[in-house]
């Protein structure tokens, strides 16, 4: 997959494709849905499959200080839109100059002129231009007059309710990753480099893989059971886990993070590339009355663990 950053400048390859256009967060049932129609218009149009969308998330753009939201960070999003088979992807620079596009500008300048997109896809609630001014049937009628085909995708359910980030956002507060994983259509996974932390799950006996979720919606605080693939290194491979996902109250306040435990794992993977799915929840975190305690959870923890993962 090849990754393209600035629409001006658009090297004669990357140009001509059928994309999805919108934010990706989580890459999930009704953005496959939408991805897959740009592929079915691909194999049509006898061109590549693209993905436009934007970096730093808009919303982040818009309001940086505000609490995160994002359920995967750009590195995350591009591994999972690879996975899926996604050719080319157009990740913008959301700037002040892009950002201040009216909605047949950002037609007319981008979509035509930037990219020369032959077809493009987008969701019924696509909102794009300054101001959120422009609305799908606005693409449609810009693509008519442009040049470029428009197809517009219905909004996937799920159960009871539409398929949205929001909404997965929700279940991961809640702590049901298992309802976050329905509507993602795989698990909902940290994905980061595991960098060195106090080292005080090795002086009880379960040295931990620590991960900063700075920027990251943070799912609901506590123990999960959780399947990690090591992405690089010589332990590359897939495993089960049991993870803490918090501040670690024991110990006092802390930034919050994401700590796991492999099972039936020995070896050093500081500075790894990992993928950390979470399955179930377990229990919140606490605070012990002792240390001896607290190692006591962790193996039965373990042993929970053990159970849901063999039947996953």
């Amino acid at each position: 997959m090849h990754i393209i950053r600035d629409y001006q400048f658009a090297d004669p390859e990357d140009r001509g494709a059928s994309a999805a256009i919108g934010n990706f967060d989580g890459v999930h049932l009704g953005h496959q849905a939408v991805i897959d129609i740009a592929r079915a218009k691909a194999v049509e149009l006898n061109c590549p499959l693209g993905v436009v969308t934007f970096e730093p998330h808009p919303r982040q753009y818009f309001a940086p200080k505000a609490p995160a939201f994002r359920l995967m960070g750009f590195e995350a999003r591009a591994s999972q839109l690879q996975k899926i088979g996604v050719e080319k992807l157009y990740e913008l620079n959301f700037n002040n100059i892009l950002s201040n596009l009216m909605a047949d500008e950002f037609a007319s300048n981008v979509i035509r002129d930037g990219l020369g997109l032959k077809h493009v896809v987008v969701g019924a609630d696509f909102q794009f231009g300054k101001g959120r001014s422009g609305n799908a049937s606005d693409l449609v009628r810009f693509g008519e007059q442009m040049g470029f085909g428009v197809t517009v995708a219905d909004l996937i359910e799920v159960g009871e309710g539409e398929v949205s980030s929001t909404a997965i956002r929700g279940a991961l507060t809640d702590g049901r990753p298992a309802d976050a994983a329905k509507m993602l259509g795989h698990w909902h996974r940290i994905v980061g480099e595991v960098i060195r932390g106090d080292q005080r799950g090795r002086e009880l006996g379960f040295p931990t893989a620590n991960m900063s979720i700075t920027g990251l919606h943070p799912p609901k605080f506590g123990v999960y059971a959780v399947k990690i693939d090591v992405l690089d290194g010589p332990h590359a491979g897939s495993y089960n886990g049991a993870a803490s996902m918090g501040v670690r109250p024991m110990f006092g306040e802390n930034l919050a993070n994401l700590e796991t435990f492999i099972l039936d794992f020995q070896g050093d993977i500081y500075g790894c590339h990992v993928s950390v799915a979470l399955v179930e929840y377990l229990r919140p975190e606490a605070k012990f009355d002792s240390l001896d305690a607290l190692i006591a959870q962790m193996n039965a923890d373990c042993v929970q663990v053990r159970e849901i993962l063999s039947l996953v």
